[in-house]
């Protein structure tokens, strides 16, 4: 249903994207009551399943005129409606099976998998690192501005502002990236996602936390213990 719900949200993208000016808004629309149907079909496929139903709406399709008998701002206004519950939908679908837990699971898991072979080099800083996962991302098939974004989502604590590195909407996951060199920037590492916890905790419900080594981390476990003790917190150590 989750499958479904995202082809029908694509589809009504898909209608509307070809066309452009004022003169094109006459027809774009018109496709409203399908994308309606649709919509109701599914959404009585999925009310049995869901905890919370009552947010989703229905529409008595008898009682909306056809295309030939409504002006394009009402058939716009129509498809609106069929767009947002669709995406509504789609969203408590993806609360019911845990969409996001697994996704960031499968996100940590590529990441951690593929990194050392995105970063051909010693890095030099953290931008190295960070360029690398973003290639990794794109590759997967991910859209900037849509499925993430890279250093945007400022969050603001006791006069403090913070950006994240990477923020992923849709998992509400924000990613941050360190690289230790040395001993010292090791104990600094760990102040500073400590800081970050605190402040990012404030917004995102899950943070990822990847620490590039470059041989200065000798006890993995030891290392994540404690910063993964807070909620939703998860770090992954990937060794150059």
């Amino acid at each position: 249903m989750l499958s479904i719900a995202n082809a029908l949200l694509e589809a009504m993208r898909y209608s509307t994207a070809t066309a452009s000016g004022e003169a094109a808004n006459i027809g774009k629309y018109s496709s409203y009551k399908t994308f309606l149907r649709k919509y109701n079909e599914l959404a009585k496929m999925a009310t049995p399943i869901l905890s919370n139903s009552s947010l989703l709406d229905g529409f008595d399709l008898g009682s909306i005129k056809g295309s030939a008998d409504t002006v394009w701002p009402a058939q716009k206004e129509f498809f609106e409606l069929a767009y947002s519950n669709t995406a509504l939908l789609k969203s408590l679908l993806e609360g019911e099976i845990g969409y996001a837990e697994d996704e960031t699971r499968g996100l940590m898991d590529f990441i951690q998998g593929n990194l050392r072979r995105a970063v051909f080099e010693v890095p030099e800083k953290e931008l190295d690192v960070k360029n690398g996962i973003e290639a990794l991302i794109v590759g997967r098939g991910m859209g900037k501005g849509t499925d993430y974004d890279r250093e945007t989502g400022r969050v603001k604590t006791s006069g403090k502002e913070s950006v994240p590195d990477f923020v992923f909407p849709r998992l509400n996951l924000c990613l941050e990236v360190k690289l230790s060199k040395s001993a010292d920037k090791l104990r600094a590492i760990v102040d500073e996602i400590n800081a970050d916890i605190r402040a990012y905790g404030t917004r995102y419900e899950r943070q990822l936390y990847i620490v590039y080594d470059v041989g200065t981390i000798r006890d993995e476990v030891e290392f994540k213990r404690d910063l993964e003790s807070a909620p939703g917190v998860s770090v992954l150590v990937v060794k150059h």
